[in-house]
């Protein structure tokens, strides 16, 4: 893993993380082959390799497992606002920004860092969709265009709509629980050049590394 700060950009993608230049990166890392499209926001995030970020994505506190699809303007691990007090406004925390106090307050930081997201190999996360906070979801999922997840999500799973619930799994348990074990995604670079077209037939894939 490489710490970044300062966005990168290359014409092609390659084992150093592809940064757009437009986009904001505070205390995060990203591994070899990542792509982060333009007007990414990504705070306090580890995100590991060939995971790529389309446009206007927002993730906050979370760490992301290897090649999965984050499509464009989805959020993870929206922040909260603390609804306890007599204002809900972050000057009450951001307070050196308004002259009101030599510090922030701290608390909130170190709250919302505690409820990190946690998100697996190969998974895709359709447009628009939210990812509350302290959610974990398993490999291989899939994350509906706009849904709001705010439950845990079984590896494999399909789910859609606001609260984002299952609609099926992508396939029979036999085989989730066989790539599981297979793990894939952990392959390196050069058995994953020897068997990438392997990836496309799911039946010969089974029967040859199960």
């Amino acid at each position: 893993m490489k710490h970044i700060h300062q966005p990168q950009r290359h014409s092609l993608l390659s084992a150093e993380p592809n940064i757009h230049e437009s986009s904001h990166i505070l205390n995060s890392s990203a591994g070899q082959w990542v792509s982060i499209g333009p007007h990414n926001k990504i705070v306090e995030a580890k995100i590991d390799n060939y995971t790529y970020t389309m446009d206007d994505v927002t993730i906050n506190y979370s760490d992301i497992g290897k090649y999965t699809s984050i499509a464009s303007h989805v959020c993870i691990n929206p922040t909260d606002h603390p609804m306890d007090r007599v204002t809900q406004h972050h000057m009450t925390y951001r307070r050196k920004d308004y002259h009101l106090a030599e510090t922030d307050d701290e608390t909130i930081f170190a709250w919302r860092r505690s409820h990190r997201v946690t998100i697996g190999h190969d998974v895709w996360i359709g447009h628009g969709a939210i990812v509350m906070k302290g959610v974990t979801i398993g490999a291989g999922a899939v994350i509906g265009a706009g849904a709001i997840v705010t439950k845990d999500v079984e590896p494999y799973s399909v789910v859609v709509g606001v609260p984002a619930r299952p609609i099926k799994k992508r396939f029979a348990q036999e085989v989730i629980d066989t790539l599981l074990d297979i793990a894939w995604w952990d392959w390196p670079r050069h058995i994953l050049e020897e068997r990438f077209y392997e990836l496309n037939d799911l039946d010969t894939f089974i029967a040859k590394y199960k």
